[in-house]
């Protein structure tokens, strides 16, 4: 049977929030504007960055919005080239994707991030391989819009039933519920799990064991 897991990336497998806010900082700065709430940004953290922007500054105009998409752009780039970037996966992830590889099912990741910025991410930590789909904000609208999930699912070649989508925003909940696919939300990313389980996760797991259980219990 084709089972596919679709991980979210920043906030889900990696925690990026520090990367994030000083890039989102950084390009707020660059384009002589005052720099937004830290927090603020975390709950942006896996909308697609024009839209993240436009929800932090709603008041730029396009032209502003695209300058400071392309500083945090090019902010985050030359400093993933100096080496400085963190992006940690959480503990027991590494393992989680392994044991999932192991037992037959299909691995996705669907973000917000940019082609580069997941390719190097995964290859870091040498997870790359695991992966039949890799859908980014470079090919698709921004969550919560399905294109992502759709696009995974006809990669893996599975139905809108054997598939979940596993997430920390209420963003990937709500992306879930607009492609027909069961979501499951974990408590470490940067959404409450209460706002999960208002956008439509099945349940949201404290561990990463509870992931694991919660997974073989959603696609028995």
């Amino acid at each position: 049977m084709t089972r596919l897991a679709v991980f979210d990336c920043d906030g889900t497998l990696v925690d990026g929030q520090a990367a994030v806010c000083w890039a989102m900082e950084r390009a707020f700065t660059r384009a002589g504007l005052a720099a937004p709430d830290p927090q603020m940004v975390r709950r942006m953290v896996g909308l697609s960055l024009p839209v993240a922007i436009r929800h932090l500054a709603p008041d730029l105009g396009e032209e502003q919005n695209r300058a400071v998409t392309e500083f945090y752009k090019s902010s985050f780039r030359a400093r993933r080239e100096e080496g400085l970037v963190d992006e940690p996966l959480y503990d027991g992830i590494a393992e989680l994707l392994a044991a999932l590889h192991d037992a037959g099912w299909s691995l996705a990741v669907a973000t917000g991030k940019s082609d580069r910025g997941l390719a190097a991410c995964l290859a870091a930590h040498g997870i790359a391989d695991l992966f039949v789909s890799l859908q980014t904000a470079d090919r698709h609208p921004s969550k919560p819009h399905p294109a992502m999930l759709e696009a995974a699912l006809f990669e893996a070649g599975a139905a809108p039933h054997q598939a979940v989508m596993i997430g920390d925003t209420s963003f990937d909940m709500l992306m879930a519920r607009n492609a027909g696919v069961r979501g499951l939300g974990v408590a470490w990313g940067y959404h409450a799990p209460a706002e999960l389980m208002a956008s439509g996760a099945l349940r949201v797991a404290e561990t990463v064991t509870a992931l694991s259980q919660a997974l073989e219990e959603t696609l028995a």
